[in-house]
């Protein structure tokens, strides 16, 4: 009978650990559900999404990215030019003071180039984020066969 009430227990706050387990904070930010899409092993590059809350009175920049599992990680953004979707790299990207920059397909995103392997479904890898003032954090990229609900589908990754 303990067992199953503690089974029950653990069973119930599952979802609530997991969710917990996968926001961030440095400093005055907030990190929210780092992504990526399951790409096809072939697949050069890949790209990273999350959001970034500034619970602070401060603006902050995101000034870089790295991973041990790319041999390069760039700050990207989707630009209208010319009557075309275009990405292009970018140097920094501000986050406004009580604000918040969403990096999502089709916006903002950390492309990963010479991929040492591409990640699967259910897995999750290493991404440091580096801001002016909140300093280095690491986050854990969960893979998915799919955008999460409610997120953009389009333009996942591009090759240069």
């Amino acid at each position: 009978m303990l067992l199953k009430k503690t089974l029950l227990i653990a069973a119930l706050l599952s979802p609530s650990l997991f969710a917990s387990a996968h926001e961030y904070n440095a400093g005055e930010l907030h990190i929210e559900h780092p992504w990526s899409r399951e790409m096809p092993a072939v697949a050069p590059t890949a790209a990273a999404y999350f959001v970034v809350h500034n619970k602070g009175t401060e603006a902050d920049r995101l000034l870089s990215a790295s991973t041990p599992v790319a041999g390069k990680a760039e700050l990207h953004e989707h630009i209208h030019a010319d009557g075309l979707m275009k990405m292009q790299q970018v140097q920094n990207v501000a986050i406004p003071a009580g604000g918040e920059v969403k990096f999502e397909p089709m916006g903002y995103h950390v492309m990963l180039f010479n991929l040492k392997q591409q990640a699967k479904d259910g897995e999750r890898f290493p991404l440091t984020l580096t801001f002016e003032k909140a300093g280095a954090v690491e986050v854990e990229i969960a893979v998915h066969k799919d955008a999460p609900v409610g997120e953009k589908t389009h333009g996942e990754g591009h090759a240069h």
